[in-house]
């Protein structure tokens, strides 16, 4: 059993950084890790991504800093740029409220900024290998005051052939310094570099993490790449979670995807890598309170966090690994609370999924997505309790008189009747019909009419440019506007009936994202428009992702 991060010997600083972070207990590396660094050892740990390792070298990286002087004194080598980066994001925020300085140097950043913090003075340093070279030739960074030395991922380095790079750098290092190396593996090169650059290391393993969630019901959906948008929400209505995580491969996907659910109606926000920590600070403090319901976050900006109440996590796009299917699946199914973690497989992800499940030992059932007719099941259900509810709390007095004065002129159910229909139309998803997740006609929900717009992703088109574009020109509130699909070279939305035409002239007369519009009415795959000529097909044919 874990010790707690008061045990481990970490000053009010620091633990005042892992309280606003989320952190409720060390994981197994930061229990095993930690107490060893602070004691001065030098450490060789075979940890996986996604065991909370980043926090293992930085706490006591943080604590044994001289906050006085501006020299480097901590060096953390990493193989890539988007993990110098996250490594160098994550030491900022545990270091917070100490005020340490810590800079990120990587290939594609223009070298004149890193040139005046270093000139600044910078206390730790995340690189990669190239850069942290390049700094070394030009003798812009002075390795001569490091103290610790952190590898981290060295196997990965090793493989992208950065072995001379790093014993170029360790050479330029003072001899007397601690060192730490964190691999996945320990293939015999990482065993040698060890023996040859650090001072009888103590090794640490930490196995392969179990699932142990057993409370959390986990399931599947196949959709296909174009339909993803459309399932979510579905399962999104049909479910009606308390708070969601959904989880997406890139910091671009979890800024759109967020939008998109915006859009749509939806309390979403995005938690990635290219917010600073005042925005993450803001999101997830409206996470918490119950402000946001889907959080949309890549791995690593969801890494560490501990939120209780999340009643879903969705996979959104398969995980790389399952030591990633693992961790993401842990934000569910805690404080004993009972959660679900869905999983959207798309036919390209089935063989990636089909090597979860056997490195998992479990078979994770496939179900048909929500029908129409569940969402509109679950929806009365849930406006049932709700009514329940407010039946028990009373002080209904005000109300009773009005359905008194209607039913002077109106049978009385048919009242209570319109009043749940009124109440059930204003909380109605956007878009209850997503026609792509059935067949490959283009159509729209019953009520509604779907436009083709000339316009699309290549453009920089976003839903809120849409929605704005139409309320603005149009007239018909952004709340009255259906799906929003928009692919390359083209986009649809779908408008009400009533205003489609309204809509189309308005369209017409403007530009969107400074390219002139041609919108019309887009007819199902095989059918005509109006004027006999051929409408656009089904973006699955015409318009591929």
């Amino acid at each position: 059993m874990p010790r707690s991060f008061e045990s481990l010997g970490l000053i009010e600083p620091l633990l005042h950084a892992i309280n606003d972070l989320g952190y409720e207990e060390p994981t197994p590396i930061q229990d095993q890790t930690i107490s060893l660094l602070l004691d001065g050892q030098d450490v060789i740990a075979q940890a996986r991504t996604g065991t909370g390792k980043t926090a293992a070298f930085a706490l006591p990286m943080l604590q044994t800093l001289d906050l006085g002087s501006r020299r480097t004194q901590a060096l953390i080598l990493a193989p890539t740029r988007e993990l110098a980066i996250q490594v160098a994001e994550m030491t900022h925020a545990l270091g917070r409220h100490l005020h340490a300085s810590i800079l990120a140097v990587y290939g594609g950043q223009p070298i004149d900024r890193q040139l005046r913090a270093l000139r600044q003075g910078v206390q730790i340093v995340v690189g990669t290998p190239g850069r942290i070279m390049d700094h070394i030739r030009r003798e812009t960074l002075d390795l001569s005051g490091v103290d610790l030395c952190v590898l981290d991922e060295a196997d990965q380095m090793l493989d992208m052939g950065f072995l001379e790079d790093v014993e170029f750098i360790l050479s330029h290092l003072p001899a007397e310094r601690q060192t730490c190396l964190f691999s996945a593996t320990f293939p015999k090169p990482i065993l040698e570099l060890a023996r040859s650059t650090m001072r009888d290391p103590k090794q640490i393993t930490i196995a392969r993490e179990k699932l142990a969630v057993p409370k959390t019901v986990q399931m599947a959906y196949e959709v296909a790449q174009r339909t993803k948008l459309g399932a979510l929400t579905r399962i999104l209505d049909a479910e009606r979670p308390e708070a969601t995580i959904v989880f997406t491969r890139t910091r671009q996907d979890s800024q759109e995807l967020g939008e998109e659910l915006a859009v749509l109606g939806y309390q979403a926000e995005s938690l990635h890598g290219d917010l600073n920590q005042t925005q993450r600070d803001r999101v997830m403090r409206r996470f918490r309170e119950g402000q946001v319901e889907v959080l949309v976050a890549t791995d690593v900006a969801a890494r560490g966090l501990d939120i209780t109440g999340v009643s879903h996590v969705v996979h959104y796009d398969v995980p790389g690994d399952v030591d990633s299917y693992i961790h993401r699946t842990g934000r569910t199914g805690r404080a004993g609370k009972e959660g679900c973690a869905i999983t959207l497989v798309t036919p390209r992800e089935r063989r990636n999924f089909l090597t979860i499940e056997r490195l998992l030992g479990k078979k994770i059932p496939f179900k048909p997505l929500p029908t129409l007719a569940d969402v509109a099941e679950r929806r009365l259900g849930a406006l049932r309790e709700r009514v329940l509810a407010t039946l028990t709390e009373g002080d209904l007095d005000h109300y009773v008189s009005l359905v008194e004065d209607l039913g002077e002129d109106y049978d009385t159910v048919e009242v209570a009747a319109a009043a749940l229909k009124t109440l059930a139309d204003s909380e109605r998803p956007r878009t209850e019909e997503r026609p792509q997740i059935e067949d490959d006609g283009v159509t729209a929900e019953a009520g509604m009419t779907r436009l083709f717009i000339t316009v699309g992703r290549e453009a920089g088109l976003r839903p809120q440019d849409v929605v704005g574009a139409i309320a603005n020109e149009a007239g018909v509130p952004g709340r009255n506007i259906g799906s929003i699909e928009i692919y390359p070279s083209c986009s649809f939305v779908d408008v009400p009936e009533d205003s489609a035409q309204a809509v189309l002239a308005a369209l017409n007369k403007t530009t969107l994202k400074g390219r002139k519009v041609h919108a019309d009415i887009a007819w199902p795959k095989g059918k005509t428009g109006p004027r006999g000529g051929a409408k656009p097909r089904s973006p699955r044919k015409k318009y591929p992702e």
